[in-house]
């Protein structure tokens, strides 16, 4: 972005509170942290189908990751987007540890946990819920995360045609599953 733009102090602000916190500074890092941890916990919630500790407890360790992985960030992606690949990636450990635990038959109500912010958010987040797994996450990504098709590959570890497929096929059953809170 040029200096000119809205969005280059913050740009600007963030990329020193980066460079200090790799320093060792522990307040930029904090205010790192606050700037980030709203949208990825959301993130996260939204992953892990509304389970909102374990949602916490992942953006925790995804944050810890990042306190510790700080000097071998470079700068070649955004530092949302790498904290978004390290909080995918503990969301991935937790999910291979959770297949060699003994599995719950029972239903999950994809509402459970839910804000009642109307009858749209709920009728979104059962959608959501439908979702295969490889659909919802790169539609999250994409959509929710606000990364580009290239930075969501980079973040789910995906080729770029395939998150753009999952993004499309999600999205058109997204539109048929919502069709009925279309304006006419």
């Amino acid at each position: 972005m040029e200096a000119g733009t809205p969005h280059a102090p913050v740009i600007e602000q963030e990329s020193a509170w980066v460079a200090a916190a790799q320093a060792g500074s522990r307040p930029s890092f904090e205010a790192l942290v606050r700037r980030h941890q709203g949208y990825l916990r959301q993130l996260l919630r939204r992953l892990c189908r509304h389970e909102h500790q374990l949602a916490d407890d992942l953006a925790q360790e995804a944050f810890c990751n990042a306190w510790l992985g700080l000097p071998q960030f470079r700068g070649e992606a955004r530092f949302r987007s790498w904290l978004t690949r390290l909080a995918y990636n503990a969301y991935l450990q937790h999910r291979r540890r959770r297949r060699e635990e003994p599995v719950d038959d029972g239903e999950t109500d994809p509402s459970a946990g839910a804000p009642p912010d109307g009858a749209l958010r709920l009728d979104l987040e059962r959608a959501l819920a439908q979702l295969r797994e490889p659909e919802r996450e790169a539609l999250l990504m994409c959509c929710y995360a606000e990364l580009s098709h290239a930075e969501a590959a980079a973040v789910l570890g995906w080729p770029l045609g395939t998150v753009k497929t999952q993004v499309l096929r999600a999205r058109t059953k997204m539109r048929t599953w919502l069709a009925d809170w279309r304006t006419p």
